[in-house]
């Protein structure tokens, strides 16, 4: 079962991401939600560091919705996740 206990969350400045934990059990899967995927979800926030997080987590719930449903229909073992514009 998957599970968020972590909040930390941080920009991955090179990638336009934002990175956060999730686990599995004992295991710890890094999810990454694309800034393209963020603003989806809020369309009116700006590109700079504390809004994009601000944004990430006033939607929270539902990223980490979406990061579950990701997560259980991977086809191979991975602890790492990409959540784009189209899974949202």
């Amino acid at each position: 079962m998957l599970t968020f206990p972590n909040p930390s969350r941080s920009i991955d400045e090179g990638q336009s991401r934002i990175r956060f934990w999730g686990y599995d059990g004992p295991i710890e899967v890094t999810f990454y939600l694309d800034v393209a995927a963020l603003q989806k979800i809020d369309s009116g926030m700006m590109l700079i560091e504390t809004a994009m997080l601000s944004s990430f987590d006033r939607a929270l719930e539902r990223i980490r919705e979406v990061a579950g449903t990701v997560y259980a229909r991977r086809r191979k073992p991975s602890y790492t996740c990409v959540l784009s514009v189209s899974d949202f």
